[in-house]
């Protein structure tokens, strides 16, 4: 009866250890899917920081051409402040040179 009792609590013990393999085999398991997907985020990040890195860079070029823009549209508007200070002179000097014609 021992014996049996013995046999008995053996393969009981045999059927734990078994679900107990399963177990640690199943937590194997997720543990390296876990570490895949902390692999994946990881490049996510890091894609995510060369893109911002991207942008930033072009921010940058943006800005500068926004710069050399003002800077242009800055001596656009001199050279038109010119052009109609000369073409005032113009006026008034074929005015003057027409009143002259137009006395003789």
């Amino acid at each position: 009866t021992a014996t049996a009792e013995a046999v008995t609590a053996i393969e009981a013990i045999g059927k734990t250890i078994g679900e107990v393999d399963e177990i640690a085999t199943t937590i194997a398991s997720a543990v390296e899917e876990q570490g895949a997907a902390t692999q994946e985020i990881a490049r996510n990040v890091e894609q995510a920081a060369t893109g911002t890195n991207e942008v930033s860079a072009n921010i940058g070029s943006v800005n500068q051409a926004a710069t050399e823009t003002g800077a242009a549209a800055s001596q656009i508007q001199s050279a038109a402040s010119e052009l109609s200070v000369q073409s005032e002179t113009l006026r008034s000097e074929v005015g003057k040179f027409l009143a002259t014609v137009r006395a003789a």
